[in-house]
């Protein structure tokens, strides 16, 4: 065995760069960081020579030149002095790595002036030897890193194409910007303009301006207080009916940091049960703040995971807060001249106990069961902040007086027409009874079963007859007692009242459909994909013509349900399509 000793302080740094510095992503993400913590209020970023190169400018406090040589040593930093900080991070950066690691795999140059001194200070660095000298510039810091990786070639392999790795970076500033309003960013790439975010006070304004204008009508705002702990959430979330194809626009901040936190992303998940289609995601801009005691930032060198002192009431706190924006309605006013609102519903919140945020991070159990576990009594005492009334589109209203329908006919004898004061509104006539039949079951501490006295005997797969009765105790809950034949075959002796139209076939199909995906041990899954299967088949039929009296009653009943935007599998419910859109396609001005 080789004798013991110490490593080159570069070789130390490359170390150290592989955990801190991943691709080229991380560089951009340390140095805007920096900037953020330095106080700047205009950043903007540069990427060439295939994600090599990056140039970060700011007009921040700048360094002062006597600490220019020291910040880019290892553990040289100026945002904490002792232990005690370290529960009481206030800044983005603490740990004194980021520039250390940087210019051992990089070719680095610094120039930065603060605002007692006429004259800069320009540091130039190389496999981490320095050296500096004055210049002249403006206040503020241009980070410019070179030819990224150039010194480990194996680091070079790793890297995805330019386009991919460039993706990762614009993500991240995409995620600065959002957690930052009153910061402007802007992102080049190879010189073209990719982000440019005026700063604004506005989260609202800054959503709109990394997306689109459009976006306003697709979300609602979530904000709300915890009394007694003093933690606060704010933010918008987009409503089911506007979903996207990936997590990427799942945006999660703790007092203002990007985080990918387990704890957050559950229960978000949560609040959106039973709204979304299978392989869509919702739209989330959201930020916790929360006493920085409370939390611990230091669990890993990115700073991009987090620990909480008491993970469970984070979890109910962060999910009743999204399910109260997504189950409020925006309702009209019942006047011009009235200003009250309609108060808005308060979602149950569900409850909390004794488990490690260890317990729920690792966690395969899916929301409703960690849910279920946290059974202890609530401390939390809450203000609910009304959603702001303004920016409303229209088509996300909902009348106060849900028995006044105007429906207008029928398409198809499968979509319901309805007549609103500014929209016309198709309805899917199947999956608008669907909700309204699911959200009863679900709410019901008993359904009512039929005996059924013949029954056919039902043809299935031997593995089918053994999902059906692997699920018979569950199914017996919901008004269905299942017997089985034979390896081959199956028969009902009861089924939910509401089906006693519904031919034995088809309801073995529908509820196979739903369980084959469930895991047996699930039950939280099982139960729904039954109740799912029953209002499903308990619902009128796309094709089938329906009265003027059954239409109005399927419309009353949509509007009392707490989700009349999407049905239990995630598909919208209704479209609207604008007067407005309407009499321009005729070339009409509207009075």
């Amino acid at each position: 065995m080789n004798r013991i000793k110490q490593l080159p302080v570069n070789l130390i740094n490359q170390i150290a760069a592989g955990e801190v510095i991943e691709r080229p992503a991380s560089v951009v993400k340390e140095l805007v960081e920096n900037s953020i913590d330095a106080g700047a209020s205009k950043i903007e970023i540069n990427i060439s020579n295939e994600c090599r190169n990056i140039r970060i400018a700011d007009n921040g406090s700048g360094i002062h030149p006597d600490d220019i040589e020291l910040a880019f040593l290892k553990h040289a930093t100026s945002k904490i002095t002792d232990e005690d900080n370290l529960f009481n991070i206030q800044t983005l950066g603490f740990r004194g790595e980021a520039l250390a690691s940087i210019i051992s795999v990089a070719k680095v140059t610094c120039t930065t002036r603060t605002k007692e001194f006429d004259f800069g200070t320009k540091v130039e660095s190389q496999n981490s030897i320095i050296k500096s000298s004055r210049t002249g510039c403006a206040q503020g810091t241009i980070m410019e890193v070179n030819d990224l990786f150039f010194n480990q070639p194996a680091r070079l392999k790793f890297l995805k194409n330019p386009k991919t790795e460039f993706a990762y970076i614009q993500e991240y500033v995409q995620a600065l910007a959002l957690s930052h309003p009153e910061i402007a960013f802007k992102l080049k790439n190879n010189g073209a303009d990719v982000i440019n975010a005026p700063k604004d006070t506005s989260l609202l304004t800054r959503i709109t301006q990394i997306y689109s204008p459009s976006v306003i009508n697709e979300i609602k705002e979530v904000n709300k207080k915890d009394l007694l702990s003093g933690m606060q959430i704010s933010g918008y979330v987009s409503l089911p009916s506007y979903s996207r194809s990936s997590k990427k626009s799942v945006y999660t901040f703790v007092n203002s940091r990007t985080v990918k936190c387990p704890i957050l992303i559950k229960a978000i998940d949560m609040a959106y049960k039973n709204m979304l289609p299978s392989g869509r995601y919702p739209f989330v801009v959201i930020n916790l703040e929360i006493d920085p005691q409370d939390i611990d930032v230091n669990a890993h060198p990115t700073k991009r995971e987090i620990r909480y002192k008491n993970p469970n009431q984070i979890f109910s706190f962060v999910q009743s807060a999204v399910s109260f924006a997504l189950n409020s309605y925006n309702f009209k006013q019942e006047s011009e001249n009235s200003d009250n609102l309609v108060p808005f519903e308060k979602p149950t919140l569900p409850e909390f106990g004794l488990y490690s945020e260890e317990e729920l991070s690792n966690s395969n159990e899916n929301p409703i069961q960690i849910s279920e576990k946290l059974n202890k009594k609530p401390l939390v005492t809450e203000e609910i902040i009304a959603p702001q009334q303004k920016n409303i589109d229209l088509k996300l209203e909902i009348p106060i007086n849900v028995k006044q329908v105007n429906v207008i006919g029928q398409f198809k004898n499968t979509y319901i027409l309805v007549e609103n004061d500014d929209n016309l509104e198709i309805i899917d006539q199947h999956i608008a009874q669907e909700r309204y039949i699911y959200e009863n079951l679900k709410k019901s501490k008993e359904i009512a079963s039929q005996l059924l006295i013949v029954s056919d005997v039902i043809d299935a797969e031997p593995s089918d007859v053994d999902i059906i009765i692997n699920a018979k105790e569950y199914l017996a809950k919901y008004g269905y007692q299942v017997e089985k034949i034979s390896d081959t075959q199956v028969i009902f002796k009861k089924i939910p009242q509401i089906l006693s139209k519904v031919k034995s076939n088809d309801i073995l199909s529908e509820l196979l459909n739903n369980l084959k995906d469930s895991p047996s041990n699930d039950i939280d899954t099982l139960e729904e994909k039954i109740l799912i299967t029953t209002a499903c088949k308990a619902s009128v039929k796309a094709g089938e013509k329906l009265t003027l009296w059954q239409m109005e009653e399927i419309v009353r009943n949509l509007r009392k349900t707490k989700n009349p935007y999407t049905c239990p599998h995630g598909r919208p419910i209704s479209h609207f399509i604008p007067l407005k859109e309407v009499a321009s396609f005729f070339d009409r001005t509207l009075k």
